[in-house]
């Protein structure tokens, strides 16, 4: 992932940059000059803005973070040489320390290295990690799965038990991604050996255990092997060679994937070649189309740049959503937002691409994407998102920063004579829409509050807010009904928030 994206970073994010025309109405409209495609994409809730999390530390190439969820309250960050560093959750830390150094076992170098870490449910109790690294030591190149122990700050790197080598015939497309489900067991992410176009054709052959999403259990033993293969796993006993740990196949490279907290689904950001970046919804048993299947599109593999216009997707699973590479090059999956500081954002998926630095945020519901849109123009080199004890989340940049979400909505600029610092509006999330939006606004005392919706000939069409509000940060939705229940046409609408003599203006469009 890192290397192919390296490869055309500045070309995509120049790219980016000359194509970007206008931000109006909350919307940022790209234009290929390639292609001659207009590309819009919706800004959501005012850009979200991030901030430094630990400003007084630096990482050397970090490419995941983590915490132990034992109640310390650690940070665990990855470096892709073969380190792990810890250090206290505080945005005042100065210092992290190492808790696992295993550079001499560790091929560096591209997408090559230390790439995944996940702490075993029971770590508060029996002190085990889990890592994914490559090597050519002591034989062919190839993704190594480890156990290790540790105690307090620091981990014994005489400790490994090695669970699974995979060779690898290339440096690319590793996956990496190692995570444990709510069922307890371990989920590792693998490419599909690298080169361009699958030429081992591993996409769909489930006797090799690359390009899928593997499931083990840790906790036993099956015989002749480190880990026991869990009894509903989707492929035992279909024969021919067919491997029983693949829980889902037909993946180029699944980066970077996680388990919503909440509804236990699986997401999984799997980087595209020359066209097109996905995100999938993993499920046992699943075919995620690779090599057939680039995306949505299909894919021949000796003309890779030229999709033809039909092929057979019997039995594929598409993915739930995916992106030109006029909007970046390499996805970097992300997570179901379950933090606090950014409340508006509970329950969408937030990712990320590594080339351009843009982030954004997807809703799903009901079997289908309900938004979709940018939160953010970072121009980070974004190797990884994580999370922390409590769910918060972060953003990492190779270049060896983290970064998160600020925690509150800022007040809106409406001239200098304004109550602007007390008083604020923001953008509504998500714009365009369909079928609701929300809209924030915040207090700093009480007052009496009218929030109403009016159309672009200047009427009222409903009050959302009308009455006393005590201090605080509020969130309503407006569904594009009137004051009477009825639908209202698609269009440009504006939302007024006015507490006494103080009145703030923001337009919204309406999709149908």
């Amino acid at each position: 992932m890192i290397n192919d994206a390296r490869n055309t970073k500045l070309k995509i994010g120049s790219i980016l940059k000359k194509n970007r025309i206008t931000v109006f109405a909350g919307v940022l409209v790209l234009f290929s000059l390639s292609l001659g495609t207009l590309y819009t994409v919706s800004l959501g809730a005012q850009p979200v803005e991030l901030v430094n999390a630990f400003p007084n530390l630096n990482f050397s190439s970090p490419v995941f973070l983590t915490s132990s969820q034992d109640g310390s309250n650690r940070i665990f960050v990855v470096e892709q040489p073969g380190v792990i560093r810890v250090f206290a959750n505080d945005s005042t830390t100065t210092g992290a320390e190492t808790f696992l150094d295993i550079k001499a076992k560790v091929t560096f170098g591209g997408e090559m290295g230390l790439l995944g870490l996940a702490f075993h449910p029971e770590f508060q109790n029996n002190g085990l990690f889990y890592v994914n690294y490559t090597t050519s030591q002591n034989g062919p190149r190839r993704t190594v799965v480890s156990e290790f122990s540790a105690s307090g700050n620091q981990a014994n790197p005489n400790s490994e038990r090695v669970l699974l080598e995979i060779d690898q015939f290339a440096g690319n497309h590793n996956g990496g991604m190692l995570a444990f489900g709510p069922d307890g067991y371990l989920y590792i992410g693998l490419g599909d050996g690298g080169g361009g176009s699958d030429p081992g054709n591993n996409g769909q052959d489930k006797t090799s255990l690359l390009a899928t999403i593997l499931r083990i259990d840790v906790d036993k033993k099956d015989p002749d092997i480190e880990y026991a293969i869990p009894p509903d796993n989707p492929f035992i006993g279909e024969g021919g060679g067919v491997r029983g740990e693949i829980f889902a196949f037909g993946l180029r490279n699944p980066w970077r994937f996680s388990f919503d907290t909440q509804t236990n689904r699986l997401w999984a950001g799997d980087v595209g070649q020359n066209r097109l970046e996905e995100i999938n919804i993993v499920e046992s048993g699943g075919n995620y189309g690779w090599p057939r299947m680039e995306g949505s599109d299909c894919f021949d593999q000796n003309n890779p740049n030229n999709p033809p216009a039909s092929c057979n997707q019997d039995g594929l699973t598409l993915p739930v959503k995916d992106y030109s590479h006029n909007l970046g090059c390499s996805v970097t999956g992300g997570y179901i937002y379950r933090g606090a500081r950014r409340p508006e954002l509970d329950g969408a998926y937030i990712y990320g691409d590594y080339c351009s630095g843009l982030i954004w945020m997807l809703r799903y519901e009901n079997g289908s994407v309900v938004a979709d849109s940018l939160l953010a123009d970072s121009f980070l080199s974004i190797s990884s998102f994580g999370v922390d004890e409590s769910g918060e989340l972060y953003i990492i940049h190779l270049n060896g920063q983290i970064y998160r979400f600020t925690a509150s909505i800022p007040s809106a600029v409406a001239g200098k004579n304004s109550r602007t610092e007390t008083f604020g509006l923001a953008q509504n999330f998500p714009n365009p829409f369909n079928p609701e939006t929300r809209i924030s606004y915040q207090l700093p005392g009480q007052a009496f509050v009218k929030l109403s919706i009016i159309n672009s000939l200047g009427e009222n069409i409903c009050f959302l807010v009308n009455g006393q509000k005590a201090p605080g940060e509020y969130y309503v939705k407006w569904d594009g009904r009137d004051q009477r229940g009825k639908p209202v046409s698609g269009g440009i609408y504006f939302y007024k928030l006015q507490v006494g003599k103080f009145i703030q203006i923001k337009k919204m469009i309406l999709m149908r």
